[in-house]
């Protein structure tokens, strides 16, 4: 981040609920067009509120949590997930 960027008014996951629900990206190109796009979380996306966030930066750091806690689980049921 350079030196003149001032984020003390700013407010951590503010847009947090709204991205869950899907987000329009707008793209405007240099020759005078604009594109528009919806965005939708990829089926299976998990999304960490920003309090977790702090804790578990990347994606190794919650899989390494989570591993953790499966022994602990009941065995009654596991899912097995398809990873496409």
């Amino acid at each position: 981040m350079r030196t003149e960027y001032d984020f003390r008014g700013g407010v951590r996951g503010k847009h947090y609920r709204a991205m869950q629900a899907g987000y329009t990206i707008t793209i405007h190109k240099a020759d005078g067009t604009t594109v528009t796009r919806e965005v939708m979380p990829k089926k299976g996306a998990v999304i960490l509120e920003p309090d977790i966030q702090a804790y578990f930066p990347d994606s190794a750091s919650v899989n390494k949590a989570l591993r953790c806690l499966i022994p602990l689980l009941p065995k009654k049921h596991i899912v097995k997930s398809k990873i496409a």
